[in-house]
């Protein structure tokens, strides 16, 4: 096979990250957009020695699998991969993926994986949305060849309001819906759209960093109903904003805070340097369980407000959490969990590396009155080998809960854990691959054994899957 020929083929199964394998006398040939079952006609687009790649130029016989896209840009927005395959498919597929990364690269035999816990949303389920301004965006050709729908406006206007098109990050789709927040999001960046084109004010270029407008960030919280718009922007430009302000409060007055983050960076992260606040207190509220958080224009928060709550109540529940219970809760981030479970507990200590997610902690935790919390700022591996001192304030700890960044934890924070041995562990993780290996090291130097392993889904539609694995002392 070369670059350009013209194959059938048959979609036998996913991989990681979502890819579709078909096989060609052994070979390995990643089909984009296929689903187990297809019957397709492929072209291919990369070849290498050991896989090749192709795109799928017509369907023979669709997989049963198969389910019709609701949104009008799937195929080149990268935010719903998956939306062509039936939801109760998406979770099996990964239950396997956990299956797999657990046996092939920790080594478990013989494990039992429960079905994955699927989200009670699967559209409009997210409380925070990242919308980027853009000079380049789809040509009218290729928003045809993927939509079937005629664009109106001219290509030479040059600018876009919404999401960046995978491996494209000079390419921004300019889009009016999307349904991964609510319907209320998708108008207000259509209104922000239109204010902007109206006043012709320029986006700012990463190539020359000149220009005005950078993000465009809407948070809403599940709970409270409270919603927040964040514009990010180069420069201020009070009297701009103000007209916006007035603007977005007349269509929308569900909004209770409007912010300008100013930045001068020249990342593309919608963050800024320091902010205004235009409208309301400049933050919104959001409840978990029991427990109500504050989330700022720049926190991090679990996107998946219900989900995340499900997702904290099976760590707590497969922890088996004692009344009398002393838990380090490793990466606690702004102490969602941590605060989660305090009423369960004895004592809950927290460990961060990011100063400001601390202090959210601290904050959450004096507003929620949860005493029993104590958060100790600083990197995980340097707080369990050399600087130690805090350990000698808190008793040994009876229960660890993990969430770690999708690259996992350092080799010698996995070694330390093992030395201190509590008697059960909650491994909560985003990437199975990285969770296995940390899993198979630290089952290597001490002596657990797995007893549950609960996939959750956070992001339908996508290939993401956030996975809880509880371990326990053997001697147990």
């Amino acid at each position: 096979m070369k670059y350009g020929d013209e194959i059938e083929l048959f979609v036998e199964s996913f991989a990681s990250e979502g890819k579709s394998i078909a096989r060609v006398d052994g070979l390995v040939v990643f089909v984009a957009g296929g689903v187990p079952g297809d019957r397709v006609l492929a072209r291919i687009t990369k070849t290498k020695k050991q896989f090749t790649e192709a795109e799928i130029k017509e369907v023979f016989v669709p997989s049963p699998l198969r389910t019709l896209p609701r949104c009008q840009y799937f195929g080149v927005c990268g935010g719903c991969k998956w939306q062509h395959v039936s939801y109760q498919a998406q979770l099996e597929f990964k239950r396997q993926q956990v299956v797999d990364a657990l046996e092939r690269i920790g080594g478990f035999k013989g494990i039992t994986v429960n079905p994955t816990l699927g989200s009670p949303d699967e559209y409009f389920y997210r409380n925070k949305m990242e919308f980027s301004f853009g000079e380049k965006w789809l040509t009218k050709e290729e928003l045809i060849r993927v939509t079937g729908k005629q664009e109106t406006r001219s290509e030479t206007e040059r600018f876009a309001l919404g999401l960046h098109i995978p491996q494209r990050f000079d390419r921004v789709l300019d889009i009016n819906e999307c349904h991964l927040q609510s319907e209320t999001s998708y108008q207000i960046v259509n209104t922000v759209r239109s204010f902007s084109l109206e006043r012709n004010l320029p986006i700012y270029s990463t190539a020359t960093h000149t220009g005005y407008l950078r993000n465009l960030v809407v948070r809403q919280s599940r709970r409270t109903g409270e919603l927040m718009v964040n514009l990010v922007t180069s420069q201020e430009r009070p009297e701009l904003m103000k007209s916006l302000c007035s603007i977005l409060l007349e269509h929308f007055p569900s909004i209770t805070t409007i912010i300008n983050n100013i930045t001068e960076r020249k990342s593309q992260v919608a963050i800024g340097d320091y902010e205004k606040v235009y409208h309301g207190p400049g933050f919104i509220t959001e409840k978990i369980g029991r427990r109500t958080y504050r989330i700022s224009a720049n926190s991090f928060f679990q996107t998946n407000t219900l989900q995340a709550e499900r997702l904290y109540n099976a760590a707590a529940g497969l922890a088996r959490l004692k009344p009398d219970d002393i838990v380090f809760d490793l990466y606690s981030g702004t102490g969602t969990i941590a605060l989660h479970i305090a009423d369960d507990v004895k004592e809950v200590v927290g460990i961060e590396s990011v100063e400001s997610a601390i202090d959210d902690a601290r904050r959450n935790a004096q507003m929620n009155q949860a005493t029993n919390c104590t958060f100790v700022l600083g990197d995980l591996k340097e707080k369990l080998t050399r600087d130690t001192s805090w350990l000698s304030n808190h008793a040994k700890p009876t229960v660890l809960m993990i969430d770690p960044p999708r690259s996992g934890m350092h080799e010698k924070a996995v070694l330390e854990i093992a030395a201190l041995q509590p008697e059960r562990i909650a491994y909560i993780s985003c990437n199975p691959a990285t969770q296995a290996r940390d899993l198979k090291l630290l089952c290597s130097n001490a002596p657990y054994r797995i007893v549950a392993i609960q996939p959750v889904d956070m992001f339908p539609h996508t290939y993401h899957i956030e996975n809880v694995v509880a371990l326990s002392t053997t001697a147990q």
